[in-house]
């Protein structure tokens, strides 16, 4: 008999998961919070396989399981189970990579153009007091779309997703991705850079879509932001600590970078003392009016995906426990 745990209780039954793992399976539900730490010992010391959406698995929290094989991370991150602690435990690690790709592109892509067309400008205008006069008004923000370019930095699932709509959309699109092999670009019919740093000179709207990893934290920063061409757009829908959030802040301050779109923050959710972009943003200061649009990490919702990341999620423990299968482990080496 296994024991599968999910901690958070996200859905109103265990039926789906009882129909999936069969009756070897037992299924067992806590009411966590905010961390693993709150779950009755005694539920953790049954579990051999461990799903959680928003809890994060630390050392101390694996302290308390002491059957755990495996841990489904139900999401496509995974920075936030240490997994060199699983490993040394020879705990597996395991995410879901293939729910929420058109709804995160998607997203993606509406930041861009409702910043590029000049919808968000639009919309702060009208609502201020007094609103902006009736009719154009000038703003280097608004660009027609296929006299730019849209770099995608991260061709996973959901960069090529975000890059196959923003093509069909007219931008000109282009990519840089290390660990993809060659022909990625030529099946797309996109251009791929040799470079982050030609990625970013060439890109009208930079969209990050690689995961978190320690190559990965603070990859964009101020450095990097500054060979973005004059009034370039930045959206991120991967994760906050890849975009150096005060460089981005002193960009738009500066009026470097035209406008950006975040859906991920470094502290989720912010604490005090927010960062000095959020409080700007918060407060309605005037410069960034029209800017900047801030999203609370929702790019991923839709009803559609969230019986994604639960049946997904299921048959991951499935495969993995039961089959003996390797379905989306993440190997060690993978930071």
């Amino acid at each position: 008999m296994h024991t599968v745990l999910e901690p958070e209780s996200l859905y109103p039954d265990t039926a789906l998961e009882e129909r999936i793992l069969g009756p070897g399976v037992r299924i067992l539900r806590g009411t966590c919070k905010s961390s693993l730490l709150e779950l009755p010992q005694h539920l953790c010391d049954e579990a051999d396989a461990l799903m959680t959406l928003r809890m994060a698995v630390p050392k101390e929290a694996l302290d308390r399981f002491p059957k755990l094989r495996l841990v489904v991370r139900m999401g496509v991150g995974y920075d936030k189970v240490d997994r060199a602690e699983c490993a040394r435990r020879g705990i597996l690690v395991c995410n879901t990579p293939d729910y929420g790709t058109q709804e995160v592109a998607d997203t993606a892509i509406t930041l861009a153009l409702s910043l590029r067309r000049g919808l968000t400008l639009y919309h702060d205008g009208m609502r201020a007091s007094p609103p902006i006069p009736w009719g154009v008004q000038p703003s280097r923000i608004v660009r027609r779309f296929e006299a730019q370019t849209f770099g995608i930095l991260g061709l996973g699932r959901i960069g090529t997703a975000a890059a196959l709509r923003a093509k069909a959309l007219g931008f000109r699109v282009a990519f840089f991705d290390p660990y993809l092999p060659n022909g990625a670009d030529r099946a797309l019919g996109i251009g791929r850079m040799d470079s982050l740093e030609a990625l970013l000179r060439a890109s009208d709207v930079l969209s990050i879509h690689c995961p978190l990893t320690r190559a990965t934290r603070g990859l964009v920063g101020a450095a990097e932001l500054a060979l973005l061409p004059q009034d370039a757009v930045v959206v991120n829908t991967a994760r906050g600590p890849i975009l150096d959030l005060d460089a981005l802040e002193a960009a738009l301050r500066e009026n470097r970078i035209a406008g950006a779109g975040l859906d991920v923050l470094p502290v989720e959710p912010p604490v005090q003392p927010e960062p000095a972009l959020l409080a700007a943003y918060r407060a309605g200061e005037d410069w960034l009016r029209g800017r900047l649009v801030i999203l609370p990490h929702i790019a991923f919702h839709s009803p559609e995906a969230w019986d994604d990341i639960r049946l997904k999620s299921v048959e991951t423990v499935r495969d993995v426990l039961l089959r003996g299968l390797r379905t989306n482990v993440i190997p060690p080496e993978a930071d």
